[in-house]
């Protein structure tokens, strides 16, 4: 059976991985460099982003702003050296951007443009034009083809992790277009595969974002930590998700409810609000307080009757009218052709329909500050990874910035660790993959079906997360839920793929994504049902407070035989208390 060996071995083509990749033939020409991904790079999800990516590059700004925003904005649960890696290094990664062609938007004077964002005391996102995601992947696409000792595996899919005497060796993965099952040797692994918003039924995120890479890690032993944390965004489209980026409020876009009222200054956004005062920071700023608040805002006035009734999902209106057609041309021209294209609405002259959306998960794979697991030759960066620099809610524009910052941390570790170990023997990789195809063999091409179909179980894990572990939770829903994915676990292991044939077994590969989705979504219910406090994205409405003294905690979820096991450990704190948590200071 054919092997394949590799130095590196980075499993994931989105912007994390692509400048891992970069990193290391930069850094290390010597070293052989794998890139395998379930779809052409230019697919990956990254593509997507649409506001822009947050580096400290004003003159009245500081690195101990960004800092402190992103710490507070967290409710307090990212570790604060992982957070003063991020900004240290952030303004550098978007230089670097620069020089390779990425098309930052600038001023008429010829400085880089930056615009506001949620969450933040003052403008530090830089951006190009609202299709910063676009012109992020093309500049890391084009400038790894410079280097001849990337390789890449388009379209093909990661089965397992090869983990022998301790530490991580490979891969397993089938060449989609063959149906090959492959092994492919490395001496470091890293995992840059994204988030896993699919486990959810209303998503920003595309079809290929179902925790892959998560459950790889879990399924290995490795910890995933803080998968409580869920992200809503405030604006998706009704009907189909899409995201209208915070950018279009960050530009001066108003959210109004069915009264025509600017409802966010009802809600607390952790800045008072002096309705007498015309000139209170929160009137200019309201749309751009943290995301997490402004998407439990909505819920609230859904409640109250204030939003508008369609059977897309209620909604309210974001209005940007006023900001004129040029300056929305010039500046969000994206939201303005998404919102023509999916809902037949222009935005020059009408309100865009707006609804709560599942966006980012900020917990992930347990990874210290240089993207290393617990499982030597093993890491992770980007959204599968919690580093942690998110914490309980992650601020617009930060993602970005650290899918550069940490893609290029994990690529150096992994290189480190890769010349002290041997390549992984051609022996072993052959019975991997001989191992991984009988197993898939035995289940998935064998089983009798018992009625069950992909779309039933997918759909009844996106309904129990929804309903359970949503913006809202309490225990007797969270406990539905757990047990609800049990049943749904136990279901899987009756699901039979009738296709049987190699080539571009699209109904194989939904088949593994659903297996890594239950795994996820088990994750997330289990440490929503053990964290019994309020915390950021997490919002327990049994115990509506949040709690240092219990929980000032990252949690570690290991899966189990039956249930996984809960533990935690420490949030690290370097220069800033934990205190209440505010947005503007002011």
């Amino acid at each position: 059976m054919e092997t394949l060996q590799h130095d590196v071995l980075i499993v994931g083509g989105g912007g994390a991985g692509l400048r891992a990749a970069i990193a290391v033939a930069e850094e290390h020409p010597a070293t052989s460099v794998g890139v395998i991904s379930k779809v052409y790079p230019m697919r990956s999800h990254t593509v997507s982003a649409e506001g822009g990516a947050a580096a400290v590059i004003s003159s009245t700004d500081s690195l101990e702003d960004h800092a402190y925003d992103t710490i507070s904005g967290s409710d307090w649960l990212a570790d604060q050296d992982a957070v003063e890696v991020l900004v240290e290094n952030a303004a550098a990664e978007m230089l670097q951007l620069e020089h390779w062609g990425c098309p930052w938007s600038r001023e008429p004077d010829g400085h880089i443009s930056v615009r506001p964002f949620g969450g933040m005391k003052l403008e530090r996102t830089w951006f190009a034009a609202d299709k910063t995601g676009f012109h992020l992947l093309h500049t890391l696409f084009q400038t790894s083809l410079k280097y001849d000792e990337i390789f890449r595996y388009d379209e093909w899919f990661v089965t397992s992790l090869i983990v022998e005497d301790g530490r991580c060796q490979g891969v397993t993965a089938i060449e989609i277009r063959t149906g090959k099952m492959l092994s492919i040797g490395a001496k470091s692994v890293i995992l840059c595969t994204g988030g896993a918003g699919r486990v959810y039924p209303f998503t920003t995120n595309g079809s290929i974002k179902t925790g892959d890479g998560m459950a790889l890690a879990y399924q290995a032993g490795v910890a995933l930590k803080d998968m409580e944390f869920v992200q809503y965004h405030p604006t998706g489209l009704p009907g189909t998700g899409i995201l209208i980026t915070e950018a279009a409020r960050g530009e001066g876009g108003i959210l109004v409810n069915n009264e025509g009222r600017r409802y966010l200054q009802d809600y607390d956004l952790g800045q008072p609000l002096d309705l007498n005062d015309p000139d209170h920071p929160q009137k200019r700023t309201m749309e751009l307080g943290p995301r997490d608040r402004l998407s439990q805002a909505f819920i609230h006035e859904r409640q109250a009757g204030r939003t508008f009734e369609d059977p897309a999902g209620d909604y309210v209106l974001l209005d940007i009218r006023h900001l004129g057609e040029r300056e929305i041309d010039r500046k969000i021209p994206m939201v303005r052709e998404l919102a023509v294209r999916y809902v037949g609405i222009d935005p020059v002259y009408e309100p865009i329909p707006v609804r709560t959306v599942v966006h980012y998960m900020m917990g992930g794979i347990d990874t210290d500050t240089d993207g290393a697991t617990s499982l030597p030759g093993l890491f992770a960066a980007g959204e599968c990874a919690c580093v942690s620099v998110n914490g309980a809610n992650r601020l617009g524009s930060n993602s970005l910035t650290e899918i550069l910052v940490f893609g290029v941390r994990a690529a150096l570790a992994a290189v480190s660790q890769a010349v002290e170990v041997s390549s992984p023997s051609d022996q072993l990789l052959e019975q991997s993959a001989i191992s991984e195809e009988r197993r898939l063999e035995s289940t998935l091409f064998r089983r009798d079906g018992g009625g069950e179909t992909l779309s039933g179980i997918r759909s009844d894990l996106q309904e129990t997360l929804e309903e359970g572990a949503g913006i809202f939770r309490d225990e007797p829903t969270l406990r539905r839920t757990c047990a609800t994915i049990a049943e749904l676990k136990s279901r899987y292991e009756k699901l039979s793929v009738g296709d049987t044939s190699k080539t571009f077994n699209t109904e194989l590969v939904s088949a593994l994504e659903l297996g890594a989705m239950l795994e996820v979504g088990e994750a997330i219910a289990h440490s929503a049902l053990a964290r019994t406090e309020s915390r950021g994205s997490h919002q327990r409405t049994d115990h509506p407070h949040r709690d240092d003294d219990h929980f000032l905690k990252h949690t570690l979820v290991h899966r189990g035989e039956g249930d996984p096991t809960i533990g935690y450990k420490d949030v690290t704190i370097t220069r800033w208390p934990v205190g209440e948590r505010v947005y503007g200071r002011g």
